[in-house]
């Protein structure tokens, strides 16, 4: 554990502007001038760096598409299935019925029965119907044969994509992925729906459009929603669309963004990065992990409050349904895993499992051993397919290491990647794995906490969690500032949740004042009774947040551990 040292004369000079406390969160954001702090707590949207047409091959995209919607030609919007391709097919929906385009369809493939990216049943089912153009949207980057089979029938290919190219490129029409080697734009880390929203300001820019200048703004509440929820590192561009973006989302007249926040009571006005991260994107993804991702789009896309209500119910039972699903499959994991001897990569799967909860069963794993993790479950083919997840490895390029004989499909990134396993190498999956990993040199890594600044109760106040504010949105690149209490005394604490997992405790300020801080799945819990105690003295790690959730509005710590 480190924490934020004294600031050099020249940056208190240099902030002199700011209070302190504000002034040292910036400078332990490596943010060293006036000038960058005032670009990174005021990004501005308007910017000429953030022209789509510095992008490879955004002008022969732009072109193409304008002269198909002049044509009135077939356009198919292929996205992918999860909290990043949803929202950026809704966005280019949003639009084509914006500008009266009408000949176009989205297609959002099966989780379960199609598996990521394009396929070629899909494919051919576009063939016959005499499709003009496929435009793709959080995938496609690594499809090279369902591209081929397009363009050989006559369809111009569109990808865009943001995930890492694998050797050879798809030969589509053109590719719109800044993490090409050539494409020099300076962000190439935009997430799915960032990069066809670029697309869209290409198309406004250069078409003749009937729409209100700055309309393509009200986009952002779902440009926003993907950015954050699929944990792309919120600087540059992206720190722009999260904060733009929450700007958006706390004003949104989106029926279904509306209908779904009154149903999981998160109020809109205050919407925050959690209550994307927590409570928006898991029930987004819900709808593919245990029924069909088009009840999700249907509800962001949706002008109907009645048809929209009834979806967010949906899609919050469905979200039950898998909170459920993943909680047995991890204590089963976990049963399985004690019968064996761990090694440096856990591998497991079952038959059973639903697939399209490998990535969650996978980062809990990950979470609990603190190992990197493989899971694995069957299609409906009968094909071995999972995901995994990593802290401390690259599993992009663990996975190369490995005989390419052994899978079908890998790729994603370096946290976080997906997989396909020969039904004659299953069982030699975990030791290829295993020996894969012993030949990448330093694979551990030590995440050194960092602690902003030791605090007292008394400072966690509102006028401080505002300036704290001025930092966010927070997230993978910008993480919410930690503080540690000192030898903090307990007024109270309780447990509460329907399982009596979660662990509230009380301080008090000088002042009389309460301030609770949560600790959700709190290790502190032992047989259902709290293991810490009214008057007891603690180290504690925390985060400073408001919560609004049921109605409230009121300052809380969030535990992050109890030293």
């Amino acid at each position: 554990m480190s924490f934020g040292d004294e600031l050099p004369d020249r940056i208190k000079k240099e902030f002199q502007k700011y209070p302190d406390i504000l002034s040292q969160l910036l400078f332990y954001r490596g943010l060293e001038s006036l000038a960058e702090a005032e670009d990174f707590l005021n990004p501005v949207y308007n910017s000429d760096k953030f022209n789509p047409f510095l992008i490879k091959g955004m002008e022969t995209a732009v072109k193409r598409v304008l002269e198909a919607i002049i044509k009135k030609e077939r356009i198919i919007i292929y996205s992918d299935y999860d909290a990043d391709g949803i929202p950026g097919a809704v966005i280019l929906n949003d639009f084509f019925k914006k500008i009266g385009f009408t000949n176009f369809d989205n297609y959002i493939p099966n989780r379960l029965k199609e598996g990521y990216g394009l396929n070629k049943t899909a494919v051919n089912k576009f063939i016959q119907e005499k499709t003009d153009i496929l435009i793709t949207i959080d995938c496609g980057i690594t499809n090279n044969e369902e591209v081929a089979l397009a363009s050989e029938n006559g369809i111009d290919v569109i990808i865009t994509d943001h995930h890492l190219p694998g050797e050879e490129l798809p030969g589509a029409l053109v590719i719109l992925n800044s993490k090409q080697i050539d494409d020099h734009y300076h962000d190439d880390m935009l997430c799915g729906a960032g990069v066809i929203f670029k697309f869209i300001q290409g198309l406004i820019q250069k078409g003749d459009f009937d729409i209100v200048e700055g309309w393509e703004k009200w986009l952002l509440d779902m440009v926003g929603l993907a950015t954050i929820a699929d944990m792309v590192p919120l600087k540059k561009e992206n720190r722009v669309f999260a904060k733009y973006g929450l700007f958006v989302m706390r004003k949104s007249p989106r029926l279904g963004l509306v209908k779904l926040l009154k149903k999981i009571k998160v109020d809109q006005r205050y919407i925050s990065e959690e209550d994307i991260g927590f409570m928006i994107a898991p029930r987004i993804n819900a709808a593919s992990r245990v029924a069909d991702p088009k009840i999700a789009f249907d509800l962001l896309s949706s002008g109907d409050a009645l048809f929209a209500s009834n979806l967010a119910g949906q899609l919050d039972s469905l979200n039950n349904k898998r909170k459920t699903l993943v909680a047995t499959a991890v204590r089963e994991a976990k049963r399985k895993l004690k019968e064996r001897e761990l090694k440096d990569v856990i591998v497991i799967g079952s038959p059973e499992w639903n697939l399209g909860l490998s990535g969650l069963i996978a980062s809990s794993l990950k979470d609990f051993y603190k190992k990197p993790c493989f899971v694995w479950g069957t299609n409906e083919k009968g094909e071995y397919c999972g995901s995994c997840r990593s802290d401390t490895v690259d599993l992009v390029e663990l996975m190369s290491l490995v005989d390419k004989s052994l899978f079908t499909h890998s790729g994603g990134h370096r946290a976080a990647a997906g997989f396909g396993v020969l039904p004659d190498q299953i069982h030699f999956f975990e030791e290829k794995i295993q020996e894969a990993f012993e030949r990448i040199p330093n694979q551990e890594v030590i995440e050194e906490i960092f602690v902003d600044k030791k605090i007292s109760v008394d400072d966690l106040n509102w006028e401080n969690f505002n300036l704290i504010e001025q930092l966010a949105p927070f997230g993978v690149g910008n993480k919410r500032p930690l503080f540690l209490l000192e030898n903090q005394e307990i007024k109270e604490v309780r447990i509460f949740g329907k399982i009596k997992n979660h662990l509230e405790i009380t301080f008090v300020n000088s002042k009389g004042g309460k301030l609770k801080a949560i600790d959700f799945f709190s290790q502190f819990i032992k047989d259902k009774e709290p293991i810490l105690f009214q008057n007891q003295k603690v180290n504690i790690l925390v985060n400073l947040e408001r919560n609004t959730y049921g109605g409230n509005n009121e300052l809380r710590l969030k535990v992050v551990d109890i030293i």
